[in-house]
């Protein structure tokens, strides 16, 4: 005789009362967690399949937060197929969905989206001086996801390479049992780093944006033979030569404190940093240098 098919359905929450109901199923399992801003893709799908494989239970979640958004226009134009993100994170055995509401994250008569954090100064640079408020509001709906989904591990990429290291500073910083678990920058087969945003591209830009990889990809032959302010300024051209792009900044930073750097000896470990414009989409990249 045959055992018969044992079938596991995701649970969907779009409450925090529905979600603190299906989190007291998992008491006795190990916790992985995933947050994503939604409009998932396969960028999120390496995450969750990752968290599947190494934990007893995963809980996606889905939320666009507000508090990180320095411009309202990005907030109102980000992607939002929540339909269709829980069919996708369902198919990688993602053991909950979590879609709450505005007011289950920043309830009316709390300082959740008043809170001011100690990023350890690693928002100075990059991206911290030009999307000013940004990594504190980040920090301010991970720590609320974090108190709410109680995980043993937290699964993030290293495309958003800045948000990761001030993420894993603040994780220490205030003591959060959580194993912050660093996942490579997941790409499409041109190069391009994927990302919700993407979906935002017209066809032109979409086949544009690869370019933005090649470039920086340069660097890597760069790296000390030619002073670190002529790369920049040679990736920073390459980048430039694509019409459809335009280049908003290109770093060379140390990959432990953040800091740009002038010489290629100025730290053992560095890393190339850049955000550039496909018309109104702003996409972000990096590489490890050294």
């Amino acid at each position: 005789m045959f055992a018969p098919n044992l079938i596991t359905t995701m649970i969907t929450a779009k409450s925090l009362a529905e979600f603190q109901s299906a989190r007291k199923s998992l008491e006795d399992k190990v916790v992985g967690f995933v947050p994503t801003m939604g409009a998932l893709h396969e960028g999120h799908a390496s995450l969750i399949r990752r968290a599947v494989s190494e934990c007893g239970a995963v809980v996606v979640s889905d939320f666009v937060n507000p508090t990180q958004f320095n411009n309202k226009t990005d907030f109102d134009t980000y992607p939002r197929v929540l339909e269709r993100d829980c069919a996708f994170v369902e198919s990688l055995g993602a053991a909950v969905l979590f879609a709450p509401s505005v007011e289950d994250i920043y309830p009316a008569g709390t300082d959740y989206n008043k809170k001011v954090f100690d990023l350890g100064g690693l928002d100075q640079y990059g991206e911290g001086p030009r999307r000013p408020g940004h990594f504190n509001g980040m920090a301010q709906v991970v720590t609320r996801l974090f108190d709410i989904v109680r995980p043993a591990k937290a699964y993030f990429g290293e495309k958003d390479f800045q948000q990761l290291a001030i993420i894993e500073y603040f994780v220490k910083d205030l003591g959060y049992p959580i194993e912050i678990v660093r996942c490579p920058i997941a790409r499409a087969e041109d190069g391009l780093a994927l990302s919700s945003r993407n979906n935002l591209l017209t066809p032109a830009q979409r086949s544009a944006a690869p370019h933005i990889y090649r470039s920086i990809l340069k660097a890597k032959e760069m790296a000390g033979s030619i002073p670190v302010n002529e790369a920049i300024r040679t990736i920073t051209s390459l980048i430039d030569s694509e019409p459809l792009l335009r280049t908003e900044y290109v770093e060379i930073i140390n990959s432990l404190t953040l800091r740009p750097v002038t010489d290629w000896n100025e730290a053992e470990h560095l890393r190339l940093t850049c955000a550039v414009y496909a018309g109104q989409v702003r996409l972000i990249d990096n590489i490890d240098l050294k």
